[in-house]
């Protein structure tokens, strides 16, 4: 059994398309923590966040890093917000490589504005130092990465080759 690979980050990274491409090249099985959330509770992060809050989805995410980490062979893209409970690194580092995605808030701006209201976080009116704001704030929490991967401007398969070569040090 091998360990986990866990991609972290603040939102709009890549965590879950690089997840997915790096799964597939390493013949593991992808997991995106949000979707499983998702699947659990039967609604969309979103309507999680608005009809029960932050709390009850931190709840949510908080078991399912427990359950995760209990596996093996896993890519697992988690929300950008895991990082917050330091619980949910300690136990996903058990089993687990911490891999860091980072980009420029311009690139995270334009990336997540495609998407606009499926990111609880993000007022509708949110601009570029609305993410450099929240950015500064998570910073410290991201320091726990293994490893820490730049995505912005690059190909996903470039930024999933990046990895497989870390992981090869590793």
């Amino acid at each position: 059994m091998g360990k986990n690979i866990v991609l972290i980050g603040f939102m709009g990274t890549g965590k879950s398309s690089i997840g997915l491409r790096l799964a597939k090249r390493l013949g593991m099985e992808f997991v995106d923590m949000d979707r499983e959330i998702e699947k659990i509770t039967g609604l969309s992060i979103s309507a999680l966040f608005r009809l029960h809050g932050e709390v009850r989805f931190r709840s949510e995410e908080k078991l399912m890093a427990k359950k995760l980490s209990q596996r093996s062979d896993l890519v697992i893209a988690t929300g950008g917000g895991v990082v917050l409970d330091e619980d949910n690194i300690r136990v996903l580092r058990e089993n687990g490589i911490l891999i860091c995605l980072e980009a420029s808030a311009k690139d995270i701006f334009r990336r997540v504005s495609r998407k606009k209201g499926t990111r609880p976080l993000l007022k509708k009116d949110f601009k570029i130092e609305d993410i450099e704001e929240m950015l500064n704030k998570r910073a410290a929490f991201y320091s726990c990465a293994d490893y820490r991967v730049n995505t912005s401007g690059k190909d996903l398969n470039a930024v999933v080759q990046e990895i497989m070569e870390l992981l090869v040090q590793k």
